[in-house]
């Protein structure tokens, strides 16, 4: 048998191999079809009521949930419960040099949340998710409300992405 020969067969083995693993693999779209008698997991979103706000930072972290969930369209009768600690702080991480000023600012934006079902009052998933957004600094007094406002308003839309992808996850997963 010669080297080329060896090679081959390695090659072949090694492709049946990793069809072999592949075929184990359980992948599919998030928001496809499922099989009969399961719930779409975008149903299953439809059907979730977030907690009012407290403050304008929750407001927005709460309106990007909502528009996640029924994407523009109805509310589903409410089946789920989403409870959320939201936590957002504000930290200097750049100082000019001269003027002992700080040149930039750190939004740092942490949610923590539970999921429950409203018949049963269990809790299906709990969670934590966090953001920071950076802004700069400047001596326009509107300027600096504005920017903070709008790295608020990134670091809200970043925890609400990462919310609303572990929730649609989980209902992928159950329903699958």
């Amino acid at each position: 048998m010669s080297l080329s020969d060896f090679t081959g067969r390695f090659r072949v083995l090694g492709i049946v191999c990793a069809l072999a693993v592949l075929a184990g693999c359980n992948v599919r779209p998030l928001y496809g079809t499922v099989s009969p008698g399961n719930v779409p997991a975008q149903e299953e979103l439809t059907a979730i009521e977030i907690d009012p706000a407290d403050d304008r930072v929750e407001q927005v972290l709460r309106n990007e949930l909502i528009y996640a969930f029924q994407r523009g369209g109805e509310a589903a009768p409410v089946r789920y419960r989403l409870k959320m600690i939201v936590n957002s702080s504000k930290s200097s991480v750049a100082v000019e040099e001269l003027s002992d000023v700080p040149a930039a600012y750190l939004v740092q934006m942490t949610a923590s949340f539970a999921l429950t079902d409203v018949a049963t009052d269990r809790t299906l998933l709990t969670g934590s998710s966090f953001a920071n957004a950076s802004y700069d600094f400047s001596n326009q007094r509107f300027a600096n409300l504005r920017a903070a406002r709008d790295a608020e308003d990134r670091a809200a839309k970043v925890v609400a992405d990462d919310i609303h992808t572990r929730i649609a996850a989980y209902f992928a997963e159950k329903n699958g």
